[in-house]
């Protein structure tokens, strides 16, 4: 039994620490009142150190913070303490799980078609430390799940005031919390071993990503390189978490599967060829053609077709003495001659010696070869192949060539002599299978090693390492390359390889077909570069036109050339202003001119069209959208081209213009230009003064100058008006006096032309409603409701404070509880956790308190008139009958209005008081908004002569004096009511 207690004890424990780092974590911002509470967050940070991994793991989870290290990060930056000290491991992830790598052949070569890990592979490796165990002895509390903190669900009227009783009479059923039991302290060997792994593990993560050695090792910080070639990712982590230096690290590593580009990307050309993944190009097959020099020998199987007076088929088998007995004529000797010289001499003794028959002779079954294929064959061995088989069915037969055999110098050897070469990249590159010759018992394919190689990349066809045969040049390398790409620059090829001394080198190559003839050296490589892509005499056309690109420059060529039509030109594109870049020979200076193209249409060849340049972009721009994006590049180099001798070319229109913005400086640009730059004037646009801001640079200072600009006068290209504009001036166009956005107010309800008005300036809310016709029979006027954004924005402002204080408040008020072991603790959380939720999803309404029937009755423009605003709303209500009664009654309903009942008898109708109703502060909200409080009134003697009126609500506030809370509770419960009983009003048409 005294077990159990202990139990229940040290479960309520944990729960009130749970509560209160939930409330730690809610208020990160909160140093001020936490320095003034009792239980410090050092004191919280190491009770929650000395918990069981099992409970610090349930905290972590109800927070959502993810780990530990989240709570040492938050309550160690609450009271000054050092995350990487707190002894807390963030939780380490799962290991992902991977595909076991396809099985490959037997005798792979080491580095070549491994599974898993290669050499020279990047990976990511992510460590953690582990959390140390408890030390032995300490006292491990049963992990305890903390009471749901109950939701407080949103809606208007009753249902709200509802949930708000419910929550009281939850709290009031909540077991009272027992202190918390005392822990083991985190000891400095710990902690020093926990910082020691801490920081082992910052410094391996912060080299990020690796690289594995050509030895297919790993290198990092401190430790000797670890091998781990050809193993998968969960091996890999296995053999690092073994490592002694590693020990209390949890390790994952990720293999980043990047594609090698360039020169790393090169592989040797050819030996794919018998990938086992390809087709059997090479496996020899029987229903084929069987050549005219095949040569039979024991084992062949010959088929004999006789026809005439005896019609029979035969199968006659070669014997090891080079026989074949024929029926009727007896043996013939038919081995090592050709196929055709047997055919012909058995067809020729049957005519002669069987009367009056005849044969067909074909060659059914070839004998089977036994050869060697030995050297640098994947699979070297002895192989049985079929009669018709070549040196490459051999190759085949043994998997292929390794690496580091040869392909052009394939040797086949009988009887110790050598009688044949084959070059596989004649095969390969051209076709030809002249060397490929047929195979005879006993032959040997042997494949010597690679001979000298030469790499070869960038524009070519075919980049790759290839295998040099006797003297080679570059003109033969770029040959077994496929050949250059059109986009290869000839004379711009580099030639990497080493000089007599054994120094690497890099050569130019010029490789102009009368220029290839450098010879090539073992390792070589060559570098074949692309050609610029700039245009080096050309007219580049972009932006809103149907067909984008690049234009044949001549002497002589002007923009109605290029753009001959605005047909060319998509809808909405701005004809007046086309941006001109262009680049001036010899250092590429950048200048900038626009053009108007419907001046250069109408007048060809005039200065408006002006004369282009090769390398000029014409861009055309969209009046429907800015023009940063094309204009910032051009500015930029306008600025890095600037000096203090030479400011920057740039000028700037601001204000009422189609598209504001900077714009590059032309030369002889005027006010006129900038204007047609920026699209030209609004419709608001001030035709009068306009201003425009020059800066003056004497000496050491720089004076700011105002010139005041007759807009109208320099669109009509006045000399006086239209200045010529100087670098880093800005041109402001004013707005016209009063234009602003058209403003517009609501009514709905209850008027007789309800929908939305537009209002002029200082118009008052009786004009308007006279406009709609006024109100209708059935309107309530004293039930309106009229709104406004500008309050609701500001009510929603001090809402969101009210909020965060809350928050703060509760925070305070758990983490005292949490050092102080206050009995109810838990349910006064719950409260404040529930009322903090209600807070944060309540939304203002922005509700004006109006008397509308004062208003209509009084003279316009009087004291009860309102001053209308953009986005104002009218809702005038049908005429109500009810009087509801809400809060901490009984029954929460509605009542039929009646004139003799008092405000205690609608109380009474509904069920009377429940045990949580504060009598003393009950309150009226009047249908127009409007609040009456019976306790700070003078003129009523008793608490229920309030004059009950049609559409009042009746409000029975929470009794929260009972509770160890905050004063601001009270308020809290306030503000829910009132916001509860605003949006029920406005949404009760």
């Amino acid at each position: 039994m005294a077990k159990g207690s202990l139990m229940r004890a040290s479960g309520r424990c944990l729960g009130l620490v749970l509560v209160s780092l939930a409330a730690a974590a809610a208020v990160l911002s909160s140093h001020s009142a936490l320095a003034q509470s009792s239980g410090s967050p050092t004191e919280l940070l190491q009770l929650f150190q000395n918990m069981t991994p099992e409970q610090q793991d349930a905290i972590t989870k109800q927070l959502g913070l993810g780990g530990g290290g989240g709570i040492s990060g938050l309550l160690g930056g609450l009271g000054g303490a050092s995350g990487s000290g707190s002894g807390l491991s963030r939780e380490g992830t799962a290991n992902r799980k991977r595909e076991s790598a396809a099985q490959q052949p037997a005798a792979v070569e080491e580095g070549e078609d491994l599974p898993g890990l290669k050499a020279q592979d990047w990976v990511i490796i992510e460590v953690d430390v582990q959390p140390l165990p408890a030390p032995a002895g300490a006292q491990t509390p049963a992990p305890a799940v903390p009471a749901p903190i109950p939701s407080l669900p949103g809606g208007a009227g009753g249902a709200s005031q509802n949930s708000l009783a419910s929550l009281f009479a939850a709290s009031a059923s909540a077991p009272p919390a027992a202190p918390a039991a005392p822990a083991a302290a985190l000891t400095p060997e710990r902690a020093a071993e926990i910082k020691r792994l801490q920081s082992l593990a910052d410094l391996i993560r912060s080299k990020d990503p690796y690289q594995l050695t050509r030895d297919g090792e790993l290198a990092l910080p401190g430790f000797a390189p670890i091998a781990l070639l050809g193993l998968t990712d969960e091996e890999a982590a296995l053999r690092l978490r073994v490592e002694p230096g590693l020990r209390g690290l949890s390790v994952r590593l990720t293999h980043l599967p990047l594609r090698k580009t360039g020169v790393a990307g090169l592989k040797p050309f050819g030996y794919d060829l018998f990938n086992e993944a390809t087709p059997s190009t090479f496996a020899p097959v029987a229903n084929v053609p069987l050549p005219a020099d095949y040569i039979v020998g024991p084992g062949d199987e010959i088929d004999v077709q006789m026809y005439g007076n005896q019609t029979r088929s035969l199968k006659l088998l070669v014997t090891r003495d080079g026989r074949i007995n024929l029926p009727g004529i007896g043996p013939i000797s038919v081995s090592g001659q050709h196929f055709t010289s047997v055919k012909s001499g058995i067809e020729a003794r049957v005519e002669h010696q069987m009367i009056g028959v005849r044969a067909s002779v074909s060659m059914g079954d070839t004998r089977g070869l036994r050869v060697f294929v030995l050297g640098a064959a994947r699979l070297p061995g002895t192989y049985t192949l079929s009669g018709l088989g070549t040196i490459t069915s051999a190759l085949y037969a043994a998997g292929g060539v390794r690496r580091i055999g040869s392909l052009r110098d394939v040797q086949l050897k009988r009887q110790g002599t050598l009688v044949r070469r084959l070059d596989l990249y004649d095969l390969l590159i051209r076709g030809d299978t002249a060397d490929d010759a047929k195979l005879r018992d006993g032959d040997v394919v042997f494949v010597p090693p690679v001979g000298a190689t030469a790499s070869v990349s960038g524009e070519v066809r075919r980049p790759a390492i290839y295998e040099l045969k006797g003297e080679a040049s570059v003109a033969e390398l770029v040959q077994l390359a496929g050949g250059l790409t059109p986009d290869a620059d000839t004379s711009r090829a580099m030639l990497t390889g080493f000089d007599a001394e054994r120094h690497r080198v890099v050569k130019a190559v010029d490789l102009s077909p009368d220029m290839r003839g450098q010879l090539l050296h073992n390792g070589d490589l060559l570098s074949v570069a692309r050609t610029r892509p700039t245009i080096d005499s050309g007219i580049a056309v972009e932006g809103y036109v149907f067909a984008p690109g690049a234009f044949a420059w001549h002497q002589g060529v002007r923009l109605s050339s290029i753009i001959r039509s605005v047909d060319e030109l998509q809808p909405s594109a701005d004809l007046h202003y086309l941006l001109i870049r262009r680049e001036l020979p010899p250092d590429r200076h950048v200048s900038v001119l626009s053009a108007d193209l419907a001046a250069a249409l109408a007048a060809p060849g005039s200065p408006a069209d002006p004369e282009l340049m090769p390398r000029d972009r014409i861009t055309v721009f969209d009046l429907a959208s800015g023009r940063d994006r094309v204009i910032r590049p051009v500015l930029d180099d306008l600025h890095l081209q600037s000096s203090a001798d030479q400011p920057s070319q740039v000028v700037e229109v601001d204000g009422h213009v189609r598209v504001p913005g900077s714009y590059p400086l032309e030369p002889g640009m005027t006010v006129r230009d900038l204007i047609r730059a920026g699209g030209g004037t609004a419709d608001e646009a001030y035709k009068g003064d306009a201003e425009l801001v020059r800066y003056h640079v004497n000496g050491d200072t720089r004076r700011t100058e105002l010139l005041q600009i007759d807009l109208a006068a320099a669109l009509r290209n006045d000399p006086a008006a239209n200045l010529v504009l100087q670098p880093l001036d800005t041109l402001s166009v004013k707005e016209v006096s009063e234009w602003g956005n058209q403003e517009n107010i609501t009514l709905s309800g209850e008027v007789r032309f309800p929908g939305r008005y537009s209002i002029r300036r200082g118009e008052t809310l009786k004009s308007v409603i006279g406009r709609a016709g006024g109100l209708s029979p059935y309107a309530f006027p004293e039930g309106s409701v009229f709104t406004r954004e500008e309050l609701r924005e500001r009510e929603q402002a001090e809402l969101d404070t009210l909020g965060d204080r809350m928050q703060r408040d509760v925070t305070l008020l758990a983490l005292q509880a949490a050092s102080a072991g206050q009995a109810g603790a838990v349910a006064a959380l719950s409260v404040g956790q529930s009322l903090l939720v209600q807070v944060k999803g309540s939304k203002a309404v922005g509700r004006m308190v109006i008397d509308l029937p004062r208003l209509l009755s009084a003279a316009p423009g009087s004291s009860y008139d309102v001053i209308l605003r953009g986005g104002d709303t009218l809702s005038v209500p049908r005429f109500q009958q009810q009087v509801t009664v809400i809060g901490e009654v009984q029954n929460l309903t509605s009542h039929l209005f009646n004139p003799r009942l008092s405000r205690d008898d609608y109380i009474r109708l509904s069920g009377g008081f429940t045990q949580r109703a504060d009598r003393s502060k009950i309150y009226v909200v009047r249908a127009s908004g409007s609040v009456v409080a019976s306790e700070s009134s003078r003129w009523f003697e008793r608490n229920g002569s309030v004059q009950i009126k049609p559409g009042d609500t009746i409000v029975v506030p929470l009794d929260t004096e009972h509770i160890p809370a905050l004063p601001l509770w009270q308020a809290v419960t306030t503000i829910l009511y009132n916001i509860a009983i605003a949006v029920a009003a406005a949404h009760s048409l």
